[in-house]
This record gives C-alpha cells, structure tokens and sequence, in this order.
C-alpha cells in the first residue's frame, strides 16, 4: 500500500533536481499532492490483509533520463529507486518504510501507526506517524505529516475519502507548507478536495494550490502563473518486484500469495481460511516469545524516540 506513495518516481526524483530552495519545497508540495491518488484506485482487496510483524516488501522503479522532470543536463542515465517496507509493531500495528536513489542523493524515511474507529456508517482511519524526505546535496530534510482516512457507507456502496490537515516543513531553509485534506460536507459539496499554502521563511505565500487530490489540482505562484495537473491522466509507473521463487518467506506476496489467488479465483472462504492460518500462526509465535521472554528483534528498521528510522540509510 504504502510503496503506491512513490507511484510517480519521477515526481519525487524531480525534488533533488532543483536549484534553489523555493524550487525544491514547490516540488516537494506537488509530489506530496500528486501522491496519494495512485494507492485508492486497487479493486483486489475484498478481504483485508492485516499485516504480519516482520512482514516485509521490497520493489524499485527504474526511471528513464527522459522522465527525470527538471532534470539539468548533468547526467543522461537512468535512475533506480528502491523501496522497503517492514511491520515494526503488531500492537501498535506500526509499518516503516524507506526509499532512496543513490543517483540522485535522495532519500524518504517514514512510519505510519494506524489507529482505526467505528463511527456509525463510517470507519475512520487515524494515520499517526511522519515522514522526512532527506537532500544530501543541499543537507536539507522535509518533514511531513499524513491526513486521515474514512471508509463512507460501509453497509452500502463504500467509498473513501481523506481528511485533516498536515504540514510540510524544511527546518535548513525555514520554508513550509499547511495541506487540508477537506472532507465532504453532510449536505451538498464535493468530494476529495485539498487546498494548501506554501510559505518562505519569511512567511510569505509563494503558492496556493487547491481542487482534488484524485483530480484536477490547480497551483497559482506568487509571480501570478498558474499550473495544472490532472492526477486522473498521470499514469502510474509501475513497480519491479522480484519474482516469487525467490523471495523470502515473510515477504508480502510470498506471504500472502495463497490469499490473493484465492481472491483472483473469487473464493473468498479460501481467502479467509489462508488469512486465518496466517494470524493463527503468527498468535502462536507472539506466546511463544512470551513465554520465552524475547523480544522482537526488527530486520531492517530501529525505534528512534516514537518513530522509526532505516538502519543503513543513504550516507
């Protein structure tokens, strides 16, 4: 789910082509806008696949020098981003995930703890956590904060929407941005709406941007240009992900690959029957660490305060 966070590679690569500081925050801003539509528009999942503690998932994309937007002429190859993704925690249930390209000095470490509530017809997904994208080439860190999500007429026809708001901020440069992911109201109004206003450290707005974060988005610059970006015509690059036969065990496809042929085959009581060996057996192994007294020993990330951080980030 997560990885569909960088399902515009070329977006994300576009920040560290930048060559000031206001340039690479915008870009930021519109990677951060431009990120969410791609992971809302799956139709597989009918059963949800609760993630299992020390469960992990690696993919990467490869990206053309073509598609490398702003780049300057430095450099005509392509570039590879690496993703990784790994469930910390069980309870809480907290998922950590890193990307980087090498090529590019760039990296993104989050981590996302989700909390979930019944709220009548809804269900609301509260997304606790941050992320911090990393510029070795200007020693510059964006962090950021991620809105909530609600599952809508879940007796009915579900749908989904986000809301809340987050904050985008470079502490290096002191540029920042507010995001308001707006929910729709009872009566009338759209759906899937965002507005956001990005400021220098002086606080003054050098762009407002504002309409749908699964649509047509509208940027207006401080100079007066405006830009925009329909979301719905970007299309997604896909993902590389190694074949089966050789991934690990406690891989997410590998892991979860009885489920989802069952799901493709329209069995959803095999389906259910393989997730529940699953977290049977993964109940069984958390008394035994009990009993045992161990503890957990993470693979790939480690407990940094209340967040988590990629233990051989890019240096």
């Amino acid at each position: 789910m997560f990885a569909d966070f960088f399902g515009h590679p070329d977006m994300f690569l576009r920040i560290a082509n930048q060559a000031t500081p206001e340039a690479r925050m915008l870009a930021v801003v519109e990677y951060y806008l431009c990120s969410f539509h791609v992971g809302r528009k799956g139709s597989l999942a009918k059963k949800p696949y609760n993630p299992i503690i020390g469960e992990s998932f690696h993919c990467s994309w490869q990206v053309p020098a073509s598609q490398q937007l702003g780049q300057s002429s430095k450099g005509t190859s392509k570039c590879r981003l690496t993703y990784i993704a790994e469930q910390v925690s069980h309870h809480p249930p907290v998922t950590a995930f890193y990307t980087e390209c090498p090529e590019k000095r760039i990296s993104m470490n989050s981590w996302i703890w989700t909390k979930s509530k019944f709220m009548g017809m809804s269900v609301g997904v509260v997304m606790v956590g941050d992320g911090n994208i990393h510029l070795l080439e200007h020693n510059e860190n964006y962090t950021f904060t991620f809105p909530s999500a609600f599952g809508r007429s879940i007796l009915t026809v579900p749908w989904m929407e986000l809301g809340g708001k987050v904050n985008i901020h470079c502490q290096q440069t002191g540029h920042h941005a507010s995001v308001t992911f707006l929910t729709k109201p009872f009566y009338g109004g759209k759906v899937h709406r965002v507005t956001a206003e990005v400021k220098n450290r002086s606080g003054v707005v050098i762009c407002k941007a504002s309409g749908e974060w699964n649509g047509l988005l509208e940027l207006t610059y401080a100079t007066g240009e405006k830009k925009q970006i329909d979301t719905a015509r970007l299309a997604a690059v896909p993902k590389s992900v190694r074949p089966l036969e050789v991934q690990h065990p406690y891989e997410s496809r590998k892991l979860w690959q009885h489920v989802t042929n069952s799901l493709k085959l329209g069995d959803l009581n095999t389906a259910t029957e393989h997730k529940k060996q699953l977290e049977e057996r993964q109940r069984q192994e958390e008394k035994h660490r009990k009993q045992t007294k161990k503890q957990w020993e993470t693979q790939f990330f480690s407990k940094n305060g209340d967040g988590w951080i990629y233990k051989k980030p890019l240096t």
